[in-house]
């Protein structure tokens, strides 16, 4: 089998071309001649293991045309440029232009081997960072369960832009997991800084701005010492901006700006701070229609609908139920420390059947009931149960509906209710529901 080769040698003159190889052989790298740049570059690909040596004065395509090509391809292949006819300003072009390093004739032998040997070295180096990159990037789209088209798409979408400093908009229903994909994004990223989420339906006004864009001493009565806000906080990691069409109209301006500029004011200052953060927004509404009805800014909307992704409801992927529900009660049983219940195919088909409102969010706090054994007591046929057990699973089913549209938000979850919110609380205690078990 013939041993592929770590350099591509472009040389017109086929005594220095051999000379060249015969160098490269004793130092044990495979090399392989071309006396024209087209042919070699028919055997360029992004992952070519080696090194191109190129002459720059060459019949056809010359060196430094080549050398933009191969960037093209692959700005991380080695390029060494040599030439007889070259000088500083030409090797400060090429050097700006992506080469590696440019070598003036007449060269000694070990000069050019001891650079080729640093450029494959530089090579290797760049493969084993991508492929871990490329694991890494698998492992985490590998927590979006499922196997329906729609999510294998994102999982591709995520492997591709996840590396990539771009802001991302994710659209979906409450508990459709759009946190769960903004967080394996994050992952997938490769960046050092922290996760940062906000639920700006969840914060009040009054203490917005405060929250995500910090303030200085003395900037408002309370005020007692400078606070980092959310935005600065996220610096070299992500910020998670859940139900953005929640913020309020006067600080969609700010956050543009922070979007446009990657500098955040404090409140109560007037020096901008340099942040670097990815910006994932997500909604469960459209935003697009709401820019047009006017309460949701135009131009912030088109800052962020670069890179979009739609996250199906779980009504429309019931064939991923089946592996959610293994992976949920796997996960239960560790939390919980207990056995793994054995899970009846009447249970699957009935989970199957339903709609689930509150989406994957909803089907995981019903494994996790399930798994406790609380299901089993709950989830009677009605006929064995007296009115007032008929009454209370009815409230209970109702609240857990308000919970989950309101994403876990008390506040709004008892506004849809037309309660006091004091007596949403009573009865949260009384049927022994978590609002965090409603959250992302």
């Amino acid at each position: 089998m013939t041993t592929p080769p770590s350099v591509l040698l472009i040389e017109d003159d086929a005594l220095v071309r051999l000379g060249i190889e015969q160098a490269l052989t004793l130092a044990d790298i495979p090399a392989r001649g071309y006396d024209n740049a087209e042919a070699a570059l028919e055997r360029l690909g992004a992952a070519f293991p080696g090194v191109i040596v190129t002459d720059v004065r060459l019949p056809g395509m010359d060196g430094l045309t080549l050398l933009e090509r191969v960037v093209a391809i692959d700005r991380d292949i080695p390029v060494v440029l040599i030439t007889g006819h070259g000088g500083i300003s030409m090797a400060v072009q090429a050097m700006r232009e992506g080469a590696y390093d440019f070598i003036e004739k007449p060269f000694a032998s070990d000069r050019l081997v001891e650079v080729v040997k640093r450029g494959l070295d530089r090579r290797r180096l760049v493969l084993e960072n991508r492929a871990l990159r490329e694991k890494l990037v698998a492992r985490q789209a590998a927590r979006l369960i499922g196997e329906v088209p729609a999510i294998q798409q994102i999982r591709r979408v995520v492997g591709t832009i996840a590396p990539a400093e771009v802001d991302v908009l994710i659209y979906g229903e409450t508990g459709s997991g759009k946190e769960v994909l903004a967080r394996a994004i994050h992952a997938a990223s490769g960046r050092k800084g922290e996760f940062v989420a906000i639920n700006c339906g969840a914060m009040p006004e009054a203490v917005f701005e405060s929250e995500v864009f910090g303030h200085e001493a003395g900037a408002f009565t309370g005020a007692i010492k400078r606070r980092i806000g959310k935005i600065e906080h996220a610096g070299g990691g992500t910020l998670f901006l859940d139900e953005i069409e929640s913020m309020p109209l006067s600080l969609q301006v700010k956050l543009l700006r922070v979007l446009q500029e990657r500098k955040v004011e404090r409140l109560g200052s007037n020096q901008a701070i340099a942040v670097d953060c990815r910006v994932i927004a997500a909604s469960k509404a459209d935003l697009k229609a709401l820019a047009e009805a006017g309460s949701f800014r135009n131009d912030l909307f088109y800052r962020l609908n670069v890179i979009c992704i739609e996250l199906p409801p779980l009504r429309e992927r019931k064939a991923d139920i089946p592996q959610l529900v293994t992976h949920f009660l796997i996960e239960a049983a560790e939390r919980y420390r207990c056995p793994v219940p054995p899970l009846p195919d009447s249970r699957i088909d009935e989970w199957m059947s339903q709609d689930w409102p509150g989406n994957v969010r909803e089907l995981r706090n019903a494994v996790d009931r399930f798994c406790l054994g609380v299901a089993a007591a709950t989830e009677r046929d009605p006929e064995d149960l007296s009115l007032s057990q008929r009454v209370d699973r009815f409230e209970r089913e109702i609240i857990e509906q308000a919970l989950h549209r309101a994403g876990g938000n008390v506040s709004a979850a008892a506004e849809r209710l037309q309660l006091p919110r004091k007596t949403l609380y009573d009865k949260l205690q009384r049927h022994q529901l978590l609002p965090q078990d409603y959250r992302e």
